[in-house]
């Protein structure tokens, strides 16, 4: 190479694609493992969690499917199956074993900056909601991972705890509120922060508005990185023994030039999303808990309606959704040309196929988009009776891409609605797609990207992921007296144990 090339041409151990929960996750684990490997991180915008970790782009629950009635579905049967309530609790309280490690061991900083305890319930009106109601809380009240859950059908007790919810609400209104105090409110915005802050202080480069355009594969099996600076429009390429691609949206597209054959058929769907905000101190000091109902008969599991108390910066607000938006923008500061370019002959069919079949989707879209704002503060008015159009704003919240797998036989598609690993055979590259309960769930997610591309370090690395997660490998469900002793201890470290 010329002394030029040379400039423009670098190595690294590990390239983290994106500044957001799941690279700055992924990153401390691997900082703690191999304190030597060097790591740099590629962000696209000017500084780390702007896209979909930033606080207002997401709903800051704390998913652990203490309120989510969406992983809690009514079977056929009529009987309520809680398997992915169980498993999606379970991953939350890896986060929370991690987040209290980080904490103890000063990774991270004050934790009140990002994590506040609120109450989480389920609301539901009607007859039929009562029953469903009851009967996921009969099932949900006996098992160890969701103690201390409690359940109401008394207007005296809707009023005293979700005074906003019950004015204006008529008492003869069938009604059912189940609801466990040791929920949680979290800003991903300010946690992620604090990730990068540990991960540059130990040594870890952040290049900010350099955009990784490009990626081949080496025939030495290491990846080269086209990288542009955004501001300048200079490029340099960088090689790296493993990649993670943790871009949110721009995710499918990088997976997609990397050519290995496991993203091969799959697509994505965007999905923007809207809320009403209030921050009125009055109406917000009548509301204190995160309350999910019911998603409407047709419409997808994403849009489950929610009223939320958020804690962002200090500063208390409520917030109502999801609204839904369309673009064709992968990211919400991407571009227009995100869907169309991600199209390819092996995905095409089961994305065609996807517009075909979920007409409940396609309904819903076209329903929200026909929305005023009068129309959302009518929705609103489901959980607040009382609301008045003038009282909330409407801001948009982050992009989602919903995953398009193909069918088993190549005919058609399916439309996934949770996060899923994508990585080689080899475990060089690996990256995440889809959406909600993602950030949540990213240590649990992340120990898999470990698992997964480092086989042969996993057994070397367990003792101390043992001790960033004393719960590694083991079923919480099956062993209450760990449960609680974990749970506890997350409790005292993350100060969910104070009023605020």
């Amino acid at each position: 190479m010329t002394a030029d090339q040379v400039a423009k041409h670098g190595t690294t151990d590990v390239a983290l694609i994106g500044a957001g929960t799941m690279s700055a996750t992924l990153g401390a684990l691997l900082r703690r493992l191999q304190p030597d490997w060097d790591i740099q991180i590629y962000e696209r915008l000017e500084g780390p969690a702007l896209e979909s970790s930033d606080a207002w782009n997401n709903a800051g629950t704390g998913h652990s499917a203490l309120c989510e009635l969406n992983y809690s579905p009514k079977t056929a049967s009529g009987d309520v199956d809680i398997t992915k309530a169980v498993s999606v609790n379970e991953k939350f309280q890896v986060s929370r074993q991690f987040w209290s490690y980080a904490v103890e061991n000063t990774l991270l900083g004050d934790p009140t900056e990002w994590i506040r305890p609120v109450p989480h319930m389920s609301f539901v009106t009607g007859r039929d909601g009562q029953d469903y109601l009851r009967k996921r809380y009969d099932k949900l009240a006996g098992h160890p991972l969701f103690p201390g859950m409690e359940h109401t059908t008394d207007f005296g007790e809707l009023e005293r705890l979700v005074p906003l919810m019950a004015r204006g609400r008529s008492p003869e209104q069938p009604f059912a509120l189940s609801h466990f105090a040791g929920g949680t409110d979290v800003n991903f915005g300010a946690l992620t922060r604090q990730l990068v802050k540990y991960l540059t202080r130990t040594g870890t480069e952040v290049h900010y508005q350099n955009q990784v355009k490009d990626l081949e594969r080496n025939t030495d099996g290491t990846w080269r990185l086209t990288v542009a600076n955004r501001h300048t429009g200079d490029e340099r390429t960088v090689d790296a023994k493993f990649v993670f691609v943790g871009a949110g949206g721009g995710a499918l597209h990088l997976l997609q030039k990397s050519g290995i054959p496991e993203i091969k058929g799959i697509g994505g769907f965007p999905v923007g999303g809207q809320w009403l905000r209030c921050t009125n101190p009055e109406l917000v000091e009548q509301h204190q808990a995160k309350v999910y109902s019911q998603a409407s008969v047709g419409a997808p599991p994403m849009s489950v309606p929610h009223l939320d108390t958020r804690v962002i910066d200090g500063k208390k607000g409520l917030l109502f959704g999801p609204f839904a938006g369309w673009t064709p923008k992968f990211l919400k500061m991407g571009s227009f040309m995100d869907l169309p370019s991600s199209v390819r002959a092996g995905n095409l069919l089961p994305m065609a196929n996807i517009g075909l079949t979920e007409m409940g989707l396609v309904k819903y879209l076209v329903t929200e988009l026909a929305k005023n704002h009068g129309a959302r503060v009518d929705t609103l008015r489901d959980f607040v009776p009382s609301a008045q159009d003038g009282e909330w704003e409407k801001v948009v919240a982050g992009q989602r891409v919903q995953v398009i797998k193909p069918k088993p036989g190549g005919r058609g598609g399916t439309l996934e609605f949770g996060t899923a690993v994508v990585n080689a055979a080899d475990g060089s590259i690996a990256g995440l797609l889809g959406a909600s309960p993602g950030a949540s769930t990213a240590v649990d997610a992340m120990v898999d990207v470990l698992r997964r591309c480092f086989p042969t370090r996993f057994a070397e690395w367990t003792p101390a992921l043992e001790e960033m997660i004393p719960s590694l490998g083991r079923d919480l469900a099956a062993d209450p007296t760990l449960f609680t002793e974990q749970f506890e201890r997350s409790t005292r470290t993350l100060k969910l144990d104070q009023k605020v």
